[in-house]
């Protein structure tokens, strides 16, 4: 009995231990694999974190050259403008001399009290194209060699800007007819329009009124 009791103590003893041995190296295997699965992870954490790396270095990169080329660019559109004021303060200048240079000739003023241009009428009346004639007439020299200036004006009746483009019109109607009737180049003729800007006499009157509606014509040599 006694050795049945010990053999059978034995045998159990013999399967604990087996079994804790099989355990311990079940557990050992997965651990193993968990630590291998662990190591692949880090890797590919690691290369993530050179590929960023590289990215945040290409785009820092890229934003140099971007912000470099803006720079450029912007210079360049500022030394353009730049080169665009000074070209039109030497076109300006050059007018000037130009016009100073000039010499006066004739100037011819038409007004409505001369029986030329009515209240907001822009339509060259016939008297205002025989003084016209008139002066190309008395042109000592060939006409096409002489510059012309024309201004045109109207009175304070009404919107400015109505009066500055009313102005305008009176003026490039005597532009047409010096080129169509008298062939003078278009590049010799000058317009402007001070519109109310630069009355002759008060708009406080019918008279006055009248004479500040006027185109001046002025030729120079």
């Amino acid at each position: 009995m006694r050795r049945l009791i010990l053999a059978s103590t034995l045998v159990l003893a013999t399967s604990v231990t087996g079994a804790a041995c099989a355990t311990k190296g079940f557990v050992n295997t997965r651990v193993d694999d968990v630590d291998g699965k662990v190591t692949v992870l880090t890797g590919t954490l690691e290369e993530t974190q050179a590929r960023t790396k590289q990215n945040e270095g290409r785009i820092s990169e890229v934003d140099q050259k971007a912000g470099a080329a803006q720079a450029t660019a912007t210079g360049a559109a500022e030394r353009a403008v730049a080169a665009q004021n000074e070209a039109k303060a030497v076109g300006a200048r050059t007018d000037e001399l130009a016009a100073a240079s000039r010499k006066l000739v004739y100037e011819v003023v038409l007004s409505e009290d001369q029986g030329n241009f009515a209240f907001n009428a822009v339509t060259l009346p016939d008297a205002a194209k025989a003084r016209i004639d008139e002066l190309v007439a008395q042109l000592l020299a060939d006409p096409k060699g002489a510059f012309f200036e024309i201004e045109g004006h109207t009175d304070n009746t009404g919107p400015a800007s109505i009066n500055e483009r009313i102005g305008l019109e009176r003026a490039d109607t005597v532009k047409r007819y010096l080129y169509e009737a008298h062939q003078i180049p278009l590049h010799k003729i000058n317009i402007i329009s001070f519109g109310e800007a630069k009355p002759v006499a008060p708009n406080t009157s019918r008279d006055g009124r009248a004479q500040n509606r006027r185109v001046v014509i002025r030729v120079l040599s």
